[in-house]
């Protein structure tokens, strides 16, 4: 049998794998939004209530009818009757009135009646003449709404917040917390299993001799798949034994949601990688040989409905065919949402 079949190129032979993992979706789990950071919905998230759910203002200053400030400039202020304090992480027991304002601070609750706030930097505490009655001038007209967050502006109730698919970001995490939601379900990782071959191949803590390396692709993989959002499973370093390779293959297979068989540099273990995937299960190799270098001897299989991957041993190209092809398994597993790929401009 010739070592390659066909070559195809890696967009095609992404999507081929792809195609045979249709209904390969990780179960679903309850979990801690406060330990949900880069793990993936695994449904909708919408708003319990509107986000804020009071009108509030955004500067310090002061609550005021915006009526009462039109025409206020430096040299022709307003004056209006201060009532008194906004309290904070409290509703305000006043009513703001015609000509009467209240001092406010940054995140306050609008009271009653204002439907403005004019910022402090714009104003001048005085005392009216004749009178013990505090006043505000203003300089300034503030519009109906000026310097206000108005009731659901930052999110409305019932509003889809966090499609399902999302990878969490601290953003997301906070904005999960502002609306009291503090556990969610998220997909599973999904359980990669890593296999390394070759007789050449030795543990990195050991120190080779000649003509023997360390593993290496076990581990960049392996943060691969950690990155990506899947669960690491190895099951270490096999020589070029067919059927001790196949044994682990098949325990790998059938503990793991995809399995990985990264090949020793012999032509020899690239082919034995292929006849384990064959035999592993239907339909078996869909793509033996991809169209790039570094990869080229890249192996793509579905044993069992489950996505078995055999790499090079040259940890270049088994990194660059890890981005290829196992991340996007991963994030099918996880049935996270495409992310757009970075394109740069380029002449040709």
């Amino acid at each position: 049998m010739p070592e390659f079949l066909t070559l195809l190129p890696p967009d095609q032979a992404r999507d081929k794998l792809l195609s045979h993992l249709s209904k390969a979706i990780v179960a679903p789990e309850p979990l801690a939004v406060d330990s949900a950071v880069g793990r993936v919905t695994a449904e909708d998230v919408v708003a319990p209530h509107p986000l804020p759910e009071f009108p509030r203002t955004t500067v310090d200053g002061y609550a005021v009818r915006a009526r009462d400030t039109f025409g206020a400039t430096d040299s022709l202020p307003t004056y209006l009757h201060l009532i008194g304090e906004v309290p904070m992480g409290d509703e305000p027991s006043f009513e703001v009135g015609a000509g009467q304002c209240a001092l406010i601070h940054t995140g306050g609750m609008l009271p009653k009646g204002a439907d403005a706030v004019v910022m402090l930097e714009y104003t001048q505490h005085i005392v009216g003449a004749g009178s013990s009655r505090p006043e505000i001038e203003i300089f300034r007209s503030v519009a109906d709404g000026e310097n206000v967050i108005r009731i659901g502006e930052d999110v409305a109730k019932d509003q889809l917040v966090i499609p399902k698919g999302t990878v969490l970001r601290p953003a997301e995490i906070g904005g999960l917390m502002a609306l009291g939601i503090t556990s969610l379900r998220v997909a599973n990782k999904p359980k990669i299993g890593l296999i390394s071959t070759g007789d050449e191949v030795i543990e990195p803590g050991q120190r080779p001799r000649p003509g023997q390396v360390r593993d290496i692709n076990s581990y960049t993989l392996g943060a691969l798949v950690e990155k990506s959002g899947g669960e690491v499973v190895r099951y270490g370093i096999f020589g070029d034994q067919f059927e001790v390779l196949k044994e682990a293959a098949a325990k790998a297979l059938n503990e793991c949601d995809v399995v990985i068989i990264t090949a020793g540099s012999s032509a020899s273990t690239r082919d034995m990688t292929a006849e384990v995937i064959r035999q592993l299960g239907e339909p078996g190799v869909l793509v033996h040989g991809i169209n790039t270098r570094p990869g080229k001897p890249t192996i793509l299989g579905v044993c069992q409905g489950k996505a078995v991957i055999g790499l090079p041993g040259n940890p270049v190209s088994a990194l660059v065919n890890g981005y290829l092809f196992v991340v996007p398994v991963v994030e099918k597993l996880l049935g996270a949402l495409p992310k757009p790929k970075a394109t740069v401009q380029a002449e040709l």
